[in-house]
């Protein structure tokens, strides 16, 4: 698991990601001060009982839902905000966020 001050720098900018839009787990990492794509899947994966983060905008570099328990929620999720998927199941690149 990620150190708590990486920890907290992934959940704000999980937390700033716009209804409707979806962003990576790489991007997340780059914006953060050293953490990677990978501490920042298990973030999500141990988010807080409780917590508020829109956990389910972030996908993988392919624009795909990872292959998780949650996937099915998580596509839910996204399609109850407007999110479409192509045919190929990948959300279209103008929906990534930060543009």
């Amino acid at each position: 698991m990620a150190r708590p001050e990486l920890l907290e720098q992934i959940y704000t900018i999980v937390d700033q990601i716009p209804p409707g839009r979806v962003t990576t787990y790489g991007r997340i990492a780059a914006m953060t001060e050293g953490a990677t794509p990978r501490m920042v899947g298990s973030a999500m994966r141990h988010l807080p009982d409780g917590h508020q983060l829109p956990w389910h905008r972030v996908i993988a570099s392919s624009l795909k839902l990872a292959d998780h328990g949650g996937a099915e929620r998580q596509h839910r999720k996204l399609r109850d905000e407007g999110v479409l998927f192509d045919a190929k199941g990948r959300v279209p690149a103008h929906l990534v966020w930060p543009d």
